[in-house]
């Protein structure tokens, strides 16, 4: 930690730089410009000795925090519920990063500028609530889905190297239908590539299924948050549960 002693107002901004093991901050007095600046811990102690800190120079105008969606969500959060403001600071452009070097001190200095200035003005989206918890159904739904449609993909181009008789059994069935056909296949040994295939099939087929029912259960439970959140949004025709959760804030 470094300090300089400086003129004072008594009222200070706090930038900080986020990054995924490590958060540096510098402390801005209104007046006496950049005071001192400090690296902590991603952690509930690292959150604690900065509060201490930055409250040791003033009063706390706000912390302009880069990445609040990302590597900065935690400290955003925890600022907020020891009742202090929060502005999201976007990060630097990469270009001048690369042509003036990078510093992730100098980045928390230019964050609590821009605060003080008032370049910085957006109030970061609030991680706590329902919609927060949506949010993040949605992340294991989607990424669950397009895993099962990869799985699908997969399991019809082994079909193309089945036998006959097992491609005529599953030919027109839904992808419920061949998922289930496949993954009852029981095979006979593994000394030939159709004892491969078989093998294959039924793995692939199981992944499916697991997958399916995965999302059918986030599904239910996003559809009970949306419903706790506002209930009145899904009266709208043809407006489902999944099309309403890509926009919780969404308001008629």
């Amino acid at each position: 930690m470094t300090e300089i002693e400086s003129v004072r107002s008594g009222h200070v901004v706090i930038g900080v730089d986020t990054h995924k093991h490590i958060h540096v901050a510098a402390v801005m007095d209104s007046i006496g410009g950049i005071l001192a600046t400090l690296t902590i811990s991603t952690d509930t102690a690292g959150f604690k000795q900065l509060l201490e800190w930055a409250a040791s120079f003033g009063k706390i105008i706000a912390f302009g925090i880069e990445g609040t969606g990302s590597y900065g969500a935690g400290l955003t959060s925890f600022v907020r519920r020891h009742g202090h403001k929060v502005i999201e600071v976007s990060r630097p452009d990469r270009r001048l990063r690369r042509l003036n070097g990078k510093s992730d001190t100098l980045d928390a200095e230019n964050a609590a500028r821009a605060v003080l200035a008032g370049f910085a003005t957006a109030v970061p989206k609030t991680a706590d609530g329902v919609v927060e918890m949506i949010r993040q159904l949605k992340v294991a739904h989607d990424t669950a889905v397009r895993d099962r449609t990869g799985a699908m993909i997969t399991l019809k181009a082994m079909l193309v190297h089945a036998t006959e008789d097992l491609r005529r059994e599953t030919a027109k069935k839904t992808q419920k239908m061949v998922a289930r056909h496949c993954a009852a296949l029981r095979p006979r040994g593994l000394e030939t590539p159709e004892d491969a295939n078989r093998h294959a099939l039924r793995s692939i087929a199981k992944r499916w299924i697991a997958l399916n029912d995965e999302i059918k259960d986030l599904e239910t439970q996003i559809e009970q948050l949306v419903l706790q959140r506002a209930p009145h949004l899904l009266d709208e025709f043809g407006i489902g549960v999944d099309t309403r959760c890509r926009d919780p804030h969404r308001r008629r």
